[in-house]
């Protein structure tokens, strides 16, 4: 049975602390791939890394909780949320600066 369509939700994560370099963006995509969500994960130039996350709003919310932590050599400082109103193409990449 399919999750009724108003529990979908799609956010814009901001991660900043020592987060490049550590292998979040890959631990990112495990994690979402794990819990069925859509979405792409990048390093910003600032050293912080963005992330989309759109499907279940119960595995968005564990996915939100789960980026406070990070792998295990992360040192999250802080973790900004807020809508996406985007497009979201299916699946989780990594996406890279053009």
């Amino acid at each position: 049975m399919m999750p009724p369509e108003e529990d979908q939700r799609a956010v814009q994560v901001t991660v900043t602390g020592r987060v490049q370099g550590v292998g979040f963006r890959a631990w990112v995509v495990w994690e979402a791939q794990e819990r069925g969500l859509q979405g792409w994960v990048r390093n910003l130039r600032d050293g912080g890394v963005q992330a989309v996350f759109a499907g279940p709003g119960a595995a968005v919310e564990a996915m939100l909780s789960a980026c406070h932590q990070g792998p295990a050599l992360a040192v999250v400082r802080q973790v900004q949320v807020a809508p996406w109103e985007g497009p979201v193409d299916p699946g989780f990449e990594v996406r890279y600066d053009r």
